[in-house]
């Protein structure tokens, strides 16, 4: 096979390429290190499908489980190739989707990272992401899928959150998530994506705050994600709240947050109720007296304001507590329901 690769015809070596993932662990590493990485990465120039999609099948199976593979892959050139593939043959789904498949896993190197950063894979990827190009309208969920989960593990790079910014990729995400389904896997993962940058950059903290629709699109995926999304999305408000808690706290009160961030301060994952708590203590309100107003109307509505507050008072203190015991439940249920009256 090694044979076949490094000096075969190219009928033999599309033959040999697709065996590769016949081979186990082991045989598959000797074959790597018997040099066949850089002609599979030079099939990946060539012009003919064929060739193109057994070579990145083969290199897709020496990559996986092998940090080292990784590597070696893409100091072959393996990411040019790459983005050369998704440019020239966009029309091509199962190309497209390979070629992403391969992107993903190199990606998932560390050392990688970078060179895919700097490589112009960043601009290309959102717009195969974003629907409002020609070359994003045909992407199919999976594929999409694996752009997210790219520029997740890129977003770790210096050099990927600007050039996210620079090409509007936060607006790509927030219509995303704007168009699917809070339970979503696609929503979960640029949820993500979109909190691992709002905690990178304050210039994209900055843009989220601005962005119109968000806070409301990050309370209704509190209430209505997937486990991991109501996490992440918790997690942006908190940040969002930090930076001007007068200003945001209002907003996201307005958005009925509160009863979606009580539940799940004591029925998320450990972080999101750490972040539930965090964010609960940005929205209490501190002042719980009355304002004196004049009206009789007024002074009522200040007595049903203070009820609110010293019931929400108890629940925060059993949640300081770190509770999550029958009582704490039913006092978090008993305060949903007041606030929702």
């Amino acid at each position: 096979m090694a044979e076949a690769l490094l000096y075969g015809e190219r009928e033999a070596r599309i033959m040999a390429a697709r065996e590769v993932g016949n081979l186990n662990t082991k045989q598959k590493q000797r074959l790597a290190d018997n040099g066949v990485i850089s002609p599979l990465v030079s099939m990946l120039h060539g012009e003919d499908y064929d060739s193109i999609e057994a070579a990145l099948f083969a290199l897709l199976n020496l990559a996986f489980g092998s940090e080292r593979n990784k590597r070696c892959i893409a100091k072959a050139g393996a990411t040019a190739a790459i983005v050369k593939i998704l440019i020239e043959f966009k029309n091509n789904e199962s190309l497209v989707e390979m070629g992403l498949a391969a992107l993903l896993i190199l990606s998932s190197c560390s050392m990688n990272k970078p060179e895919i950063a700097s490589s112009g894979a960043v601009q290309l990827l959102l717009e195969l992401l974003d629907s409002e190009f020609p070359i994003g309208q045909s992407t199919s969920h999976q594929a999409k899928f694996d752009i997210i989960s790219t520029l997740h593990n890129l977003s770790t790079s210096p050099q990927t959150i600007p050039s996210i910014l620079l090409s509007g990729g936060l607006i790509t995400l927030i219509e995303l998530i704007h168009e699917y389904d809070n339970s979503s896997d696609l929503v979960e993962k640029a949820m993500a994506l979109l909190e691992s940058i709002v905690s990178s950059s304050e210039v994209a903290l900055s843009q989220v705050c601005e962005a119109g629709g968000v806070i409301r699109m990050l309370v209704e995926a509190v209430e209505e994600g997937t486990a991991a999304c109501r996490e992440y999305a918790a997690g942006i408000l908190v940040l969002i709240c930090r930076r001007c808690r007068e200003r945001y706290r209002v907003m996201i009160l307005k958005e009925g947050a509160m009863p979606g961030v009580m539940h799940l301060s004591v029925d998320g994952t450990w972080r999101a109720r750490e972040k539930a708590k965090a964010l609960l203590l940005l929205l209490r309100d501190c002042n719980n007296g009355g304002g004196g107003g004049s009206s009789s109307s007024s002074s009522s509505a200040e007595r049903v304001q203070f009820s609110k507050n010293v019931a929400l008072e108890e629940v925060m203190r059993e949640i300081d507590r770190g509770g999550r015991s029958g009582t704490c439940v039913r006092m978090v249920e008993e305060m949903i329901a007041k606030l929702r009256t």
